[in-house]
């Protein structure tokens, strides 16, 4: 694994003063230590007020520091690793032994990057009619396969149009049962791709993405699904119709199946200044551009852009989107530059080398607050290689990173008794848990738990009011909880504190950035307790 990032002017952008210092000050302590408390609840989940007085009673009390050189695996949150339906057959051997300057033997990506995102075509994920990839397609098996082994989420983008191509994206059968298309010239190759707007195609991609959703819709595997893959290279740009009056009624037609048909994956589209529009793909922005995205991202949509890094293309428009949605909306990056083929010198920033890019990348991205960055094929190697300590930087900053501040709790309870818990946390992270996410429900909450000699709950309690969807970078956010525990029976516990998904029976859900102790289970120790 890495070391302890270098906060210098550049790589603290968007981490703020009292973060760095933080940062750099390591540990603030996470052993508990008894005291006697003076705060009591002033309602379940509210806020902790000032002045507060109540009885006092025996306490026990833990502060914690954060952990930042930790990577968390967490959900819509940190690097991500790109693929495709055919990786070099050395794919996982190279990207299992990277070479980092100044650290000895090789780093893996994986343990930089919870999720494997993949762009693959539809004739791909479905090259007959009722035959899907995931079930027939020996080398689409093993990517996934690989990629739960090394405990990461998934993510796709389905590419419906075949120009510039190297082979049809779109399933002959569609075709063959009268859609209306349009043919592309790839090499020596004619490709065909149908329109959008024609009814036989929209019957067949449902039907498809029916299976697909079938197969990819459980949170607890799938990370987010790029869900307007149509239009070139499935940036939802260049659009081709058979009437261009029917974009705004195609891009409705899209955005609602795949939000009818994954209501607890979280879905993600380009805003892209031409999106769902005819043309070239480049120009000034579309009048209608922006009305359509907002109101996919109003129905939970996620925003998502391709150009991060290239001055002209992720210009002043793209930024105004991203600041419109800051904080409503988890963001997420992707590069534009292809630093093997493309002229990225021509950048108005003056890039020279692919360092200076993986630089523009990241200043954008801190920008934008960005939950998630990406390791492109073919960029990947610069990072580690060139630029590791932004790596470093954007874990230790980059996204939602959480963590209780201060934690107190009862040391000694009564079986049925009441337990007054007062707790602090702070997200060191410039990004957020997106928890208000239709997709997600609210579904993570704060949680306590009497642990018991192993490290497993016996009792939970969930502040069910606090909301962390709320928590920006670096503000104390301050609570005090009452919940009643049941029958436990009587002997020497252990107070944990985690964030719960509610749909997976209150286990936890989420991986703190803090520097104290953690179960096996996943639960932060807080200190003793005795029920008696």
């Amino acid at each position: 694994m890495g070391t302890r990032p270098e906060f210098d002017r550049r790589s603290v952008l968007g981490f703020g003063v009292a973060g760095a210092l933080a940062a750099a000050a390591g540990v603030i302590g996470a052993a508990p230590a008894h005291a006697t408390g003076q705060g009591a609840a002033t309602g379940q989940g509210a806020a902790a007020t000032a002045g507060a007085t109540a009885k006092p009673s025996r306490t026990v009390r833990a502060v914690f520091g954060h952990d930042a050189v930790r990577v968390l695996r967490n959900p819509l949150n940190g690097w991500v690793l790109y693929s495709t339906a055919t990786p070099a057959p050395d794919y996982w051997e190279h990207y299992d032994a990277m070479t980092v300057p100044g650290i000895d033997g090789p780093v893996k990506v994986s343990d930089y990057a919870p999720t494997l995102y993949m762009r693959l075509a539809w004739s791909v994920l479905n090259p007959e009619e009722g035959v899907y990839g995931w079930d027939v397609d020996e080398q689409l098996k093993g990517m996934i396969a690989e990629a739960r082994a090394r405990d990461m989420r998934l993510a796709f983008r389905v590419v419906v149009d075949s120009r510039d191509k190297p082979r049809g994206f779109s399933p002959d059968y569609v075709r063959a049962a009268g859609a209306q298309g349009y043919e592309s010239t790839s090499g020596s190759q004619t490709l065909w791709s149908p329109y959008p707007d024609d009814p036989v195609f929209q019957e067949k991609y449902a039907a498809f993405l029916e299976a697909f959703a079938a197969r990819f819709g459980d949170p607890a595997e799938m990370d987010f699904v790029d869900g307007y893959g149509l239009g070139k290279w499935g940036e939802g740009h260049s659009m081709l119709y058979l009437d261009p009056a029917n974009r705004e009624a195609v891009w409705n037609w899209n955005i609602d199946l795949y939000t009818r048909l994954f209501p607890r994956v979280p879905l993600a589209v380009n805003y892209h200044r031409l999106i769902g529009a005819v043309g070239s793909g480049w120009g000034a922005a579309d009048p209608e551009s922006r009305r359509m995205l907002d109101s996919a991202y109003e129905k939970g949509w996620v925003p998502r852009h391709d150009a991060f890094g290239m001055t002209t293309y992720y210009g002043q428009w793209e930024r105004e989107v991203a600041g419109a949605w800051l904080y409503r909306r988890p963001i997420i990056m992707e590069g534009g530059w292809v630093t093997g083929s493309h002229s990225y010198s021509d950048d108005p920033r003056g890039y020279e080398t692919p360092a200076d890019v993986r630089q523009g990348e990241y200043d954008d991205s801190a920008q934008a607050h960005v939950n998630s960055m990406d390791f492109r094929v073919g960029e990947t190697d610069s990072w580690f290689e060139e630029r590791f300590d932004l790596v470093q930087a954007f874990n230790a900053r980059g996204g939602y990173r959480l963590h209780p501040a201060a934690v107190e709790a009862p040391a000694a309870l009564a079986p049925g008794a009441q337990a007054v818990i007062s707790h602090s946390w702070v997200n060191e992270g410039w990004g957020f848990l997106p928890n208000d996410l239709p997709a997600w429900a609210h579904k993570y909450r704060i949680a306590f738990a009497l642990l018991d000699g192993a490290g497993d709950p016996v009792e939970v309690l969930v502040d069910g009011a606090v909301e962390p969807a709320e928590w920006r970078a670096h503000r104390d956010n301050a609570y005090s909880f009452t919940g009643r525990i049941g029958q436990v029976p009587r002997g020497r516990y252990r107070w944990g504190v985690a964030v719960v998904d509610t749909t997976r029976g209150d286990e936890p859900g989420i991986e703190l950035a803090s520097d104290g102790e953690t179960t096996a289970s996943g639960w932060l120790v807080v200190g003793g307790c005795t029920v008696s």
